[in-house]
């Protein structure tokens, strides 16, 4: 790991405000994964943040939103989020997520397909849809109209959106875990 954690009597100001913010919230929506130490330091893409609170801050803010008020189901977008965790390798991401869709219902055999790659046989049609919704625009370049309608057809024009914003937000998430090999925490 290239950054320490930061240890709660060693915050600042400004960081103590963004991690009290951050702890509440992941006490409410971020249950089933390590991501507090036991001295109340936090671990995964939290600490980065917490490191530059300049930057830590909106982009906490925009997680926040992206939590709240979805019209895509929690379970299609753990599809989405597992996608692109995948295609980064983010290890803490992977960890995290998998947990989080295991408790959206997610079978384990879906989710080992997720994250060897793989398009499982037994999406849902929603789920299908975030799945190939979350390849087409990893694999770069504009995402084809088809994949799209077919996501408009599921979740409505926003709901489209949204997806794409979650996927986006969590190649941001990938890339911090990543540029600071944020490992998976031991238990």
């Amino acid at each position: 790991m290239r950054l320490p954690i930061i240890p709660p009597d060693q915050f600042t100001q400004e960081q103590r405000l963004l991690a009290a913010d951050m702890k509440a919230e992941i006490a409410r929506n971020y249950q089933g994964f390590a991501n507090t130490r036991g001295d109340g330091a936090l671990m995964g893409p939290w600490n980065p943040w917490l490191h530059e609170p300049k930057f830590g801050k909106p982009i906490w803010d925009l997680a926040k939103a992206m939590a709240f008020n979805t019209t895509v189901p929690a379970a299609v977008r753990e599809v989405a989020i597992l996608v692109t965790g995948t295609r980064f390798k983010a290890a803490y991401e992977l960890y995290a997520h998998v947990s989080m869709a295991e408790r959206r219902g997610l079978s384990d055999d879906k989710l080992a397909t997720i994250v060897a790659g793989q398009r499982p046989t037994d999406l849902t049609r929603q789920e299908a849809v975030a799945y190939d919704f979350a390849s087409a625009l990893l694999s770069g370049g504009s995402l084809p109209e088809l994949t799209y309608q077919a996501a408009v057809a599921q979740f409505g024009a926003h709901g489209a959106a949204e997806l794409s914003y979650f996927i986006g937000f969590y190649c941001m998430v990938s890339v911090t875990l990543n540029t600071f090999d944020i490992p998976v925490p031991e238990l």
